[in-house]
């Protein structure tokens, strides 16, 4: 055993912090009746390199335990135990014989780890656990890089997978830097290319990849163990410490090239589950405090977020460890937002039922570190509760599941949909209804890592997960998809076309809707699953971004890359009010024929008119026909001023590059109506006519 000088320490901060000659551990446990602090030399050492039995007279303040240990510096590993009652029945589950993570460890080594003996109470677990890493946050040379705090208003979000993202033999990347935080920084420029100015990672908080059932990996990491530590197997480096500053390379990159970075963090559960689950970090240091347990039974856990307990959000404790993780992220990691997995279970009080007024979300909302981030809510939860449209807050911003189920059922011709096609457009103002709300609350989106990439929503009617082993139970039956005449890949020319227009169709509305946009890593490039809509434990070819499609589908990504651009150089897409509210942006209905638009259950087309009151050039005055009828349709076209004609910018029926034209083509001064192709749409802008231009 190692020998080193101690002293009582202190209570603040919580976690391990480097100070002037050592390290001070602080953790918080209201009823643990002893606690011990581990060092070790190596992750799989059988016993602790030192142990430090804390003495409750000393070494703990109210509910917090601390120590000072001499001579330690950034890289040590270490790890608690603790003793206490252990009575499920009454809510605790302390287990002595297992090594627990530190809930704020910013950086964690999982090697060795091994769930199986970790789930089991009793069994010794020195060798097989995940250890603690001490950090020294301050140690790293951000040349200059702050958070960019852009407007939000205009800006796409790319949804990626760190991992997927540069993981495929296929991406020109050497064996040590696919799949890592490194490798997505060689990749930088295809997201400049292709116009994305915020990329959201899916869950880069330390995860636990033996999660999932059988022996399949936890790809997608919706598991964490921790709220501070980058996860470790996203690291080219072995080193303990590497995660923490090759993620934060990555974030200065990717600040460099002009592109912010939100993360996706889950903070309504962790990787302990269930009753059987894994003794890791929370569970053993104070089961009833950081859970949510039933009031009827305490051994069992609420599980509103349909993976086996729910943290306690909003008891002050649990409450100031996820204000601290945010506040640490942004401090000194240097993120620009965050988007919340499962928000609404962060609604839930101690006795789970729903809160007025969350805590924990206002003090989001309203922290003055937080202030300048971008925040997002996945507004349901899995025990019910949805609430895209009285999600609370000034700030927040929400996934519209109601825009992504809309245009869905439109762009596949279903009826009934067209006045829901019309609030979509702009800015689903029928769903944010409350006082207060602007369209910039609403986050539209068609697809999401959860459900069909959109080459296969118009590839299979039906969902394929039979290689997840769940019999084809898992994930959604309701993907309102439909695969245009086959199931799956094609050689009909006919229909491959179809699925191609179809996916030129759902990016134009999604592109020119009012609110703020996401689309899914590879949908600019037609990467497949294959018809899996639920790939979550799929770390193969079938998750990865292909890159071979980059050359394949050159066509799409210009389309895609084409739109943005047009996006964010038009001020129509800045306004903070409703377009059909008076006072900015104006928006005039059309059907086939001027202001007559038709709003019956079987309508499957509509038009509508962009203009600014201040019109001055041509991306200030927009027209939009969409056609998901099975015919052609003519569409009458708006007269304008002298000296202006109509353009063609987009016409989904054609192929590159007259998809999108680049310059717009000109229409003649004559024409007054568009054929509108089936299942189609065109998209017009003004221009002057002393400017010239192509013309058809």
């Amino acid at each position: 055993m190692q020998t080193h000088d101690t002293l009582p320490g202190l209570p603040d901060p919580v976690g391990a912090t480097v100070e002037n000659g050592g390290v001070n551990f602080a953790l918080f446990s209201y009823h643990a009746d002893e606690v011990d602090l581990l060092l070790f030399d190596r992750p799989d050492a059988v016993e602790p390199a030192s142990v430090f039995c804390l003495d409750p007279q000393t070494n703990r303040t109210g509910s917090y335990w601390h120590i000072f240990v001499s001579g330690l510096q950034a890289g040590q590993l270490f790890g608690y135990r603790l003793n206490g009652p252990s009575a499920p029945e009454n809510g605790h589950r302390f287990d002595p014989s297992k090594v627990l993570l530190d809930p704020y460890a910013r950086a964690v080594v999982d090697d060795q780890y091994d769930r199986s003996i970790a789930s089991q109470v009793g069994l010794e677990n020195c060798a097989q656990a995940m250890k603690s890493v001490v950090v020294d946050p301050t140690a790293y040379d951000w040349e200059g890089d702050q958070p960019l705090r852009r407007s939000f208003d205009d800006a796409a979000i790319y949804e990626m997978h760190v991992r997927g993202f540069s993981r495929h033999p296929n991406s020109g990347l050497s064996g040590a830097t696919r799949g890592t935080y490194a490798g997505l920084i060689e990749k930088i420029p295809y997201l400049q290319r292709l116009g994305v100015q915020i990329v959201e990672l899916m869950p880069v908080f330390q995860f636990d990849r033996q999660s999932a059932p059988g022996d399949r990996p936890n790809y997608w990491g919706y598991e964490p163990v921790t709220f501070f530590a980058p996860h470790r197997a996203y690291s080219s480096r072995q080193d303990w410490l590497g995660p923490v500053d090759e993620f934060r390379d990555l974030v200065k990159a990717l600040h460099h090239a002009g592109i912010e970075v939100i993360l996706d963090v889950v903070f309504n559960h962790t990787a302990e589950d269930g009753e059987d689950g894994p003794t890791l970090s929370l569970r053993g240091i104070d089961n009833g405090i950081y859970y949510l347990l039933d009031p009827a039974n305490r051994a069992e856990y609420i599980n509103d977020s349909g993976v086996g307990n729910t943290l306690n959000s909003n008891h002050t404790v649990v409450r100031r460890m996820i204000m601290d993780s945010l506040r640490y992220w942004v401090q000194e990691m240097h993120v620009d937002g965050f988007r919340f997995d499962l928000a609404s279970v962060l609604y839930r009080g101690q006795d789970n039922q729903v809160l007025q007024i969350p805590p924990l979300l206002w003090d989001i909302d309203s922290d003055p570190v937080l202030a300048g981030t971008k925040i997002i809510a996945e507004a349901w939860d899995a025990a019910g509760l949805y609430q895209v449209g009285s999600f609370v807050g000034d700030r927040w911003a929400v996934w519209n599941g109601r825009y992504r189920d809309t245009v869905r059922r439109f762009v596949k011709s279903d009826t009934g949909v067209i006045r829901d096609l019309a609030d979509a457009i702009s800015g689903s103002p029928q769903v944010f209804s409350l006082p207060d709300r602007g369209p910039m609350r609403s986050v539209n989106f068609i697809t999401a890592h959860d459900g069909f990439t959109l080459n296969d929503l118009v590839s299979y009617n039906d969902k394929h997960n039979e290689v997840n082993g769940e019999g084809n139970q898992d994930g959604s039956n309701q993907n309102n998809s439909w695969n245009c005449g086959v199931e799956g890949p094609t050689d009909d020319p006919e229909i491959d076309a179809l699925r191609r227009r179809q996916i030129r169709n759902f990016f134009t509305i999604l592109l020119l809707s009012q609110g703020r946009l996401m689309f899914l890593m590879g949908d600019e490039v037609r990467n497949t699953q294959n018809g899996n809509n639920n790939a979550y434990s799929q770390d193969n070819e079938i998750s990865w971004f292909d890159w071979d499609k980059v050359d394949e589908e050159q066509a799409l990504f210009r389309f895609v890359s084409g739109l943005l651009r047009f996006r964010q150089n038009s001020r129509l897409y800045r306004d903070r009010a409703y377009w059909t509210e008076p006072g900015g942006t104006n928006i005039v209905w059309h059907g086939m024929n001027l202001h007559q638009p038709d709003w019956g259950d079987q309508s499957h087309s509509i038009a509508f008119e962009l203009f600014s009151p201040n019109c001055d050039d041509e991306h200030e005055h927009l027209y939009v026909a969409l056609n998901a009828y099975w015919e052609p349709l003519i569409f009458q076209l708006p007269d304008l001023p002298a000296g202006w004609c109509w353009a063609r910018l987009v016409d989904t029926s054609q192929s590159s590059p007259a998809d999108f034209a680049e310059p717009p083509v000109t229409l003649p001064e004559s024409q007054s109506s568009y054929p509108v192709t089936t299942r189609s749409v065109v998209v017009l802008i003004t221009q002057n006519i002393s400017q010239g231009g192509k013309t058809i």
